[in-house]
């Protein structure tokens, strides 16, 4: 196995690596890494995960300090990922002040960047839109340009940044070194490389599946009304230390957090409706492990690259086969092992097949973990994470006294251990049932004639239901058509407009429109009736919200 220190010789480089606990490269920086270290224009392509932004980082430092007068620029397709390569490349150069480096973005202030820039940096790092937005200004001029990268080329042509892209690519020297990272390769990648790089070397990782190897994949069948005491139940199993949550719409976003939140966990959320401030607050928590679980939806989480997601869970199956490869991803990076768990439902077990067809690797079916399972991983976690105690507080002697006085009132050790064990783990929980389903229905042969073995559905008088009566069946019992009645003091006099209404409780109280059903708004009040799963998010106040100078209150008619 390579080491990186055959491939460079840059002693500060070699130090941040060891310190990051990295000492072998990954195969698309073996490969590319020298390539780039001769002056070469690369393609680089390999999966996510795999250690591209060290590919072309290492390779940009030691190009500049060769030529002490060029300037480096990094487009990203997002603000997070653009944040994060300026901390990776940060880390690798260590104190050398001769690098400075500004990061450039949407969504942040002007004079923060403006600073940044008067200080004539030589690494830039930023997204395409705000890049060509201060080139315009004057504020920032690439004339003597000398190392040029696209990192996740891909996403930002699925942005719609392929303009931007040439308009940079324009304005830039045409001597310079180009390295194009992507996991796929699409046409219009082909026409820069054809038209603004030189001639250049495609290195192109090739994997036996689309999905990172060392990714344990999971799939868990079970009744829709289920999935959140599964989520649950595999939450206490496995106790990732970060975990990535995906759900299909916003609203579920909000509802998850919601939920999780109640029961005890350090969970937030990202969605489309997110203000940037509240985006980077929720960010911030994910990266300093205020929260250990982020609930996202695929838009939200577009250039998000965190190290160490232990597990990613797919709430919800995605209606594209690409966004599955993409979500599990965010585990199992630069080398590291990761795990994947999805959930399927009567209505998306189809999907499994044909994301397994996509992928070409089996997803495992895994049997939920019964309560017993769940005790048992737990305490198996608590007994290493008590040997490490033990380890790291072996010459610690400042309960020496106290455990002298304990040994003395108790000569069996049994109870004493068993009272601090209980005084460490006091999250005890009760699970609820989870209601299954089946992969794919058995199916036996009778006299000739393949039959289902799943078992009939009858109503309540007996009678066998066809699929036109089960339909209706649903319908009596769905609780979407049950719902509860809220009075607002708020009406025509207030000149108050049903969205107004849904979106102040939107905001607010996190409930999404989907949960409301009529709303008549009255002279002096309005009545919003609201589906009966979402009373659960009306158990707190509103805040300070007023409509034409009067506050508005709410509340629960039945």
């Amino acid at each position: 196995m390579t080491q990186f220190n055959e491939i460079i010789s840059d002693k500060v480089i070699l130090d941040a690596l060891l310190k990051e606990g990295i000492n072998e490269p990954t195969p698309i920086q073996e490969q590319s890494i020298p390539l780039l270290l001769q002056g070469l224009d690369v393609i680089g392509q390999a999966q996510t995960g795999t250690g591209k932004t060290l590919a072309y980082s290492i390779p940009l430092i030691l190009s500049l300090r060769k030529n002490k007068d060029g300037k480096c620029l990094v487009l990203c397709p997002t603000r997070e990922l653009s944040c994060q390569v300026s901390v990776e490349i940060k880390k690798l150069i260590g104190r050398d002040k001769f690098f400075r480096i500004a990061t450039i973005y949407g969504g942040e202030s002007y004079e923060k960047q403006f600073k940044e820039l008067d200080k004539n940096p030589n690494i830039i790092v930023g997204t395409p839109g705000r890049i060509i937005d201060q080139m315009e200004r004057g504020k920032l001029s690439f004339n003597n340009l000398s190392f040029l990268v696209f990192d996740e080329a891909d996403e930002m042509l699925k942005m719609g940044f392929q303009d931007d892209l040439e308009k940079i690519l324009k304005g830039v020297p045409k001597d310079h070194q180009t390295a194009l990272f992507s996991a796929t390769i699409a046409p219009f990648i082909k026409k820069i490389a054809e038209s603004y790089m030189r001639e250049y070397t495609h290195v192109k990782i090739e994997a036996k599946t689309l999905t990172v190897e060392n990714i344990d994949e999971f799939v868990y069948f079970c009744k829709r009304d289920s999935k959140k005491d599964l989520l649950i139940r595999l939450l206490d199993f496995y106790e990732f230390k970060r975990t990535m949550i995906f759900t299909n719409t916003k609203s579920m976003v909000d509802e998850l957090v919601l939920f999780l939140q109640q029961q005890g966990y350090k969970a937030d959320g990202l969605h489309g409706d997110l203000k940037q401030q509240s985006r980077d607050r929720v960010m911030n928590s994910f990266r300093n492990n205020s929260i250990n679980i982020l609930i996202a939806t695929d838009v939200a989480a577009r250039g998000i690259d965190i190290d160490n997601i232990e597990g990613v869970i797919n709430y919800d199956l995605p209606q594209e086969n690409e966004l599955y490869v993409h979500r599990i991803g965010r585990t199992a990076r630069a080398g590291q092992s990761g795990i994947a768990l999805s959930f399927a439902t009567s209505r998306t077990k189809g999907r499994v097949s044909e994301i397994e067809r996509y992928t070409k690797r089996k997803i495992q079916r895994a049997e939920i973990p019964s309560v017993k399972d769940i005790e048992k991983s737990h305490n198996k976690k608590l007994y290493l994470n008590i040997m490490d105690a033990i380890e790291l507080n072996k010459n610690n002697e400042s309960y020496d006294s106290l455990i002298t006085h304990l040994a003395r009132q108790n000569s069996d050790p049994i109870p004493l251990l068993r009272s601090l064990i209980s005084l460490i783990d006091t999250d005890k929980k009760t699970y609820n049932e989870i209601y299954l389903i089946e992969d794919k229905p058995k199916r036996e042969k009778s006299k000739g004639k393949t039959k289902d073995t799943k078992e009939k559905v009858r109503g309540k008088d007996g009678r066998r239901l066809g699929k036109g009566d089960l339909i209706k069946e649903r319908e009596k019992s769905s609780p979407n058509d049950k719902y509860f009645k809220i009075s607002v003091n708020v009406g025509e006099v207030d000149h108050v407009k049903p969205n107004q209404l849904i979106m102040i409780f939107h905001d607010n109280l996190k409930i999404h429109r989907e949960k409301f059903g009529k709303i008549n708004i009255g002279k002096n009040e309005s009545t919003l009736f609201v589906k009966e799963e979402g009373r659960k998010f009306f158990d707190r106040k509103l805040k300070d919200v007023t409509i034409n100078g009067k506050k508005v209150t709410y509340k629960i008619l039945n």
